[in-house]
């Protein structure tokens, strides 16, 4: 990938600030107080030069226009230069049009299967999802070919679970970095407990009083 950089790169350039990098990518998201706001934002996208060869996902809510952006190839998944041009553009857009990004609305989350040996288990989940396998990692990951569910992430148990199989699922949600201690906070005082913290603050793993586990992640320290 000539023009991939890391998600760190990404974050320290300017003009980024509205940009916090998750798991799947840099997102935006601006609030609107109407739907005609969200959709001149999204028609103002449109217009910008050169999106249609690398146009970004977007999401309309109630509240707001949720913008990702993400560079994929057979060898990448993440962040290139031409994300931090679209980026800086849409931006642009955005304030033109009277809009304010919220970094603290951005998230994303992602599944983590368990099992002692994962390839037993991919094709499962790729049949039962009708996902597909991530290109950079196809023995590992699968993706929504249309990009609205959430990732799955498979991870090597090496010790396995008491029961059939030894597997286990657990989640992960993806945060901008100066918003994972005030959720690690708050899911502490609604009952959780603090599984791991060795990883921190690329991640922490919390569990609820059943043994649910999440973990609570972050691209800091990540590269």
């Amino acid at each position: 990938m000539d023009d991939g950089i890391s998600a760190r790169e990404f974050g320290e350039t300017e003009g980024l600030e509205d940009w916090p990098v998750v798991g799947d990518g840099a997102c935006a998201f601006f609030r609107t107080a109407s739907f005609a706001d969200a959709a001149r934002l999204v028609e103002a996208i449109a217009r910008l030069e050169g999106v249609e060869a690398h146009r970004p996902d977007i999401d309309v809510r109630a509240d707001g226009v949720t913008v990702r952006l993400v560079t994929i190839a057979d060898d990448w998944y993440g962040m290139s230069r031409r994300d931090v041009e679209l980026a800086r553009r849409i931006s642009g857009a955005a304030r033109e049009l009277g809009l304010a990004a919220d970094r603290s609305a951005v998230q994303s989350l992602l599944v983590v299967p368990g099992a002692p040996d994962i390839g037993t288990v991919v094709p499962f989940w790729q049949a039962a999802l009708g996902y597909e396998r991530r290109r950079d990692s196809p023995d590992e990951d699968l993706v929504d070919p249309r990009g609205r569910g959430p990732g799955f992430w498979f991870e090597s148990m090496q010790e396995p679970r008491p029961g059939d199989g030894g597997g286990a699922i657990h989640v992960a949600v993806w945060l901008p970095y100066e918003e994972a201690e005030s959720r690690l906070a708050a899911a502490l005082a609604a009952g959780g407990r603090l599984v791991r913290d060795d990883f921190a603050p690329a991640w922490w793993t919390l569990a609820d009083v059943a043994g649910n586990e999440i973990d609570i992640a972050t691209i800091k320290t990540r590269d």
